[in-house]
């Protein structure tokens, strides 16, 4: 008889899924996308609308607070409504918000660059401002949207830690009420609905990607393969066809924009309109529509043969490649260094079929 030895190994843990509407995290998410919305296409109206609204006094003091003080916003997360996350933001010191500023920078580093230290961060303005543009090139921010006056006014902000406060929280509450709370509002009874169509359905047993699919209706396969041992997913009214994805305490929380799992009755009439505009949006664009019409004609395009074929310039090809593989009308492929595509004839398909029911239901 051989001699073996049988080790019990340790049973995975299951993952826990949630739908929630967590209002202040749904909230900021919204308030980030006012920060250069010509970056992507497919954003809901109020997005395009809001951002061009705003004085050049108001939209410079958002990019700096959104931008370069993210860390602080994101900290204090975790209230059951927006005004209340307000109030708890006013309770923090100014000293732990400009810790939680600087954390984001320095001890968790961002990107492929070195985090700067954070003495070199608070006193020397030009290695910050150095740091973070490198930033915002490793994440494809054109050069031209990189605005060093915002970033400098927030480093003398740094300086002055009760200013920062103030400035922070004043604005945000200038936000909410003069731009957002009527928007929330309006949006509230859609977003509740999607909520709770989706917390009827079962995720025991599935994967991280697979309750990702389920949710969102995209393939994230290769593109986001860590995950922790919880998922919370969060509808959004205004970040269109695209997904977010924030870490925090353990939990990855996954924004997307609001629909219902596959095979619900419609019952809101607003729901299922604002699926079907962030799939006809994609389309409605004459540049979108010869991406589609050359990909009938080639079973796979890379990207660069994409931009020849229809003399493209690489940020204006790769804004309308985003749009239509976020919307699933391309599946997307890597092939080395190079993104490659193919038309996703599903998409097409099940967009003519929903456009019909909802025709159908008036």
């Amino acid at each position: 008889m051989s001699d073996r030895d049988y080790i019990l190994a340790p049973a995975s843990p299951a993952l826990r899924v949630s739908v929630a509407l967590e209002p202040d995290t749904n909230i900021l998410n919204s308030l980030l996308l006012l920060s250069h919305p010509e970056q992507r296409s497919g954003f809901a109206d109020w997005v395009t609308r809001t951002s061009a609204a705003l004085s050049p006094e108001r939209a410079h003091r958002h990019q700096m607070v959104v931008e370069a003080m993210f860390g602080a916003l994101e900290a204090n997360l975790g209230h059951p409504s927006f005004p209340a996350y307000l109030d708890a933001l006013e309770r923090v010191s100014p000293e732990t918000l400009l810790e939680q500023v600087t954390h984001v920078l320095c001890e968790k580093g961002m990107g492929g660059s070195t985090p700067l230290d954070k003495e070199t961060l608070l006193h020397d303005r030009q290695a910050y401002l150095t740091y973070v543009e490198q930033l915002y090139a490793e994440k494809g921010v054109k050069e031209e949207l990189f605005k060093a006056e915002d970033f400098i006014e927030a480093h003398a902000l740094f300086q002055d830690p009760p200013e920062m406060k103030r400035v922070i929280v004043s604005h945000l509450r200038v936000m909410w009420e003069e731009y957002v709370r009527p928007e929330w509002e309006r949006a509230l009874p859609m977003l509740q609905e999607a909520v709770e169509a989706f917390q009827e359905v079962d995720f025991s047993h599935k994967t991280a990607l697979e309750a990702l699919r389920v949710v969102t209706g995209r393939d994230m396969t290769g593109i986001w393969e860590e995950w922790p041992e919880t998922l919370t997913f969060i509808p959004s009214a205004h970040i269109g066809p695209y997904i977010t994805r924030l870490e925090r305490d353990g939990v990855a929380r996954i924004i997307f924009g609001a629909r219902l799992p596959e095979g619900t009755r419609l019952k809101s009439p607003s729901l299922s309109r604002s699926e079907l505009l962030v799939r006809l949006s994609a389309v409605a664009d004459d540049t979108r529509l010869q991406i589609l019409e050359l990909l009938t004609q080639h079973e796979e395009l890379c990207a660069q043969d994409i931009i020849r074929l229809l003399d493209l310039s690489q940020s204006a090809a790769s804004r309308h490649l985003r749009q239509l593989t976020a919307t699933g009308f391309l599946v997307e492929r890597r092939n080395e260094v190079a993104k490659c595509y193919r038309i996703n004839p599903q998409r097409v398909d099940d967009t003519l079929r929903a456009l019909k029911r909802f025709l159908r239901a008036r």
